[in-house]
């Protein structure tokens, strides 16, 4: 019978490791030579026009919908390779996992300014726009993939393992067979939260402004930002109504039907009583055009595919255990080298342009980031409490999930950028109303990290487990005690990792917020990165970013990562 797998706990690694000083020193250079790049930008740049007309709806959406589409398959990629280096490799690990920890905690929308004034100053505007709008929605959707991916790889099942050692597989043979097909579910579900989030960020991507530079981009994120900035309820109406469209066709075209297909590697011993549903996964699967690729097209290209991996995989046996590397080759040595130069130089310049600031400056930074660790840690309490539940009530109950994951969706992928200023209007008399508007901003960006990965926790938990602890007529405190919580746990250190690092990222938007002609912020780092990016103080928003990023990899190391190892020695499901 499976059960909750215990082991002794592992020797703790340090909060703050050298290699995360070069990260962050890295991370510092790149700040600075997009700045220098940055100042030869030109002044004013014009935007667009945006139109609101009906009719350009379905356009705007398309491009909207493609730029969503490039952004996850660089995400899916990212977190296929990233992801399994990091958990397949000892030495990898060292260094992938801190730098993960650094990229999640990156706010994008302080880095954007640089990365769009530094891609105008090579490219053409219109290019540097589009890649810089891709990248930013790229950061949206692949930190808490990556992460699912890496906690899957490292909570298989010992015996899978040891079964695709007895079976001598290669490493692509395993990786096919053993470790995606583990990993599909919790993947599938944090494939549809990295939509909903990016339509979140779409937004902001898509109608960027840096002081008189103009880096509006057409779509759904800048029709709804036009609108509501002009008035325009019957605008916002149509564009929200688009938007939703939109979402329940990805649902029922593209989501349900994987849904409905990834259900088959779950691991139980019996088949569940009400497997999902999928009328267009039903629908095609009949169609002549279909059984035809599945038949003359599919299985040449998939052993053509096979073959190509086994050759570059050839005499490689999969360990059942995570590996170390030996010795790094000399090339290595040198690469590594010289990006450490490079990033030892970058920072030195960097510290250069943050000396310029004043004793007042860093201390107004500080009281910042203390504000901001208080709304944050007050979301993600608010977070926990009503995911959890919700969330198993989802997974667990199929006829349910058939009509709330649909709704969970479209409400999670509604722009909060767009509803925020109606949530200020109502809260700005009340005493403390920014405050709590800036929470709420946070929840309504960030709680769906949580949402989606306790789904797929739950959605995970074997059919066989659950009759037994039916035939044993446990009370719901002892269901929940030992199989539930237990069951859930890696998937809620994972949901609330990205939750949090999302809660941080949208600080910049929550705390500091122009709506009606004025300007209502509040004491918050984000604060501090919006006025500095309004300003083109590039040395507040250089120290603003760096202390964020240091605050959310210090909260990782001492907090967050003892619950990540807790998660892969004590509640892997053997």
């Amino acid at each position: 019978m499976r059960q909750f797998h215990f082991t002794p706990a592992l020797p703790e690694t340090p909060a703050f490791t050298v290699g995360d000083g070069i990260i962050v020193v890295a991370i510092a250079g790149l700040l600075y030579t997009g700045t220098r790049l940055a100042l030869h930008v030109p002044a004013a740049i014009a935007g667009p026009d945006i139109s609101l007309s009906p009719l350009a709806l379905p356009w705007y959406a398309l491009l909207s919908v493609g730029r969503m589409a490039a952004a996850y398959v660089l995400s899916m990629l990212f977190s296929l390779f990233y992801g399994y280096a990091a958990a397949r490799n000892r030495t990898a690990r060292t260094v992938l996992m801190p730098l993960l920890d650094v990229l999640q905690s990156v706010p994008i929308l302080s880095f954007l300014p640089i990365v769009l004034l530094s891609l105008s100053a090579i490219l053409p505007q219109a290019i540097a726009a589009e890649l810089a709008a891709i990248v930013l929605i790229f950061t949206s959707q692949a930190w808490n993939m990556t992460f699912s991916f890496y906690q899957s790889m490292t909570t298989i099942p010992s015996e899978m393992r040891e079964a695709a050692a007895v079976f001598r597989f290669n490493p692509w043979l395993r990786f096919k067979t053993v470790e995606l097909p583990f990993a599909a579910i919790g993947l599938l579900w944090n494939s549809i939260m990295s939509w909903s989030g990016g339509w979140f960020f779409l937004m902001a991507a898509e109608i960027f402004n840096v002081g008189s530079r103009d880096f509006r981009l057409p779509g759904l994120g800048s029709y709804l930002q036009t609108a509501a900035n002009e008035g325009n309820l019957h605008a916002v109406v149509l564009g929200v109504a688009t938007l939703v469209l939109v979402i329940v066709l990805l649902d029922q075209l593209l989501w349900r039907p994987l849904i409905a297909w990834t259900d088959k590697f779950k691991v139980e011993m019996v088949e569940g009583d009400e497997p999902p549903q999928s009328w267009f996964l039903d629908v095609i699967s009949r169609a002549w055009i279909v059984e035809q690729f599945g038949a003359r097209v599919w299985p040449p290209f998939s052993e053509w595919v096979d073959r190509a991996f086994q050759r570059r995989a050839r005499g490689i046996i999969a360990s059942p255990e995570l590996r170390a590397e030996n010795t790094p080759a000399p090339l290595a040595i040198v690469i590594i080298g010289l990006l450490t130069s490079l990033a030892l130089y970058g920072g030195y310049r960097a510290v250069d342009l943050l000396s310029t600031l004043s004793a007042y400056a860093w201390a107004e930074l500080g009281k910042g980031i203390v504000a901001t660790f208080l709304r944050v840690t007050v979301a993600l309490a608010i977070t926990l409490l009503w995911t959890i539940p919700v969330g198993v009530l989802i997974g667990t109950n199929r006829r349910l999930a058939a009509i709330l994951q649909p709704i969970v969706q479209v409400v999670a992928s509604i722009p909060a950028t767009a509803l925020f200023p109606v949530v200020l209007l109502a809260l700005l008399q009340a005493p403390g109303g920014l405050n709590i508007a800036a929470v709420l901003l946070m929840l309504m960006g960030t709680q769906w990290y949580l949402l989606f990965n306790v789904i797929a926790g739950a959605a995970a938990i074997p059919k066989d487990l659950r009759d037994t602890t039916d035939m044993l007529r446990l009370s719901a405190i002892d269901r929940w005690r030992t199989l539930i919580l237990p069951a859930l746990f890696p998937y809620i250190i994972t949901g609330s990792i990205t939750a949090s690092g999302g809660a941080w990222n949208a600080s910049i938007v929550a705390e500091h917020v122009e709506f009606g002609g004025q300007t209502h912020a509040t004491t918050g780092v984000g604060a501090l990165i919006a006025q500095a990016t309004g300003s083109g103080d590039y040395a507040s928003l250089l120290a603003g970013t760096l202390a964020l990023v240091l605050t959310v990899i210090l909260i990782n190391r001492t907090f967050w990562r003892r619950l990540y190892r807790l998660a892969e020695q004590r509640y892997r499901m053997e």
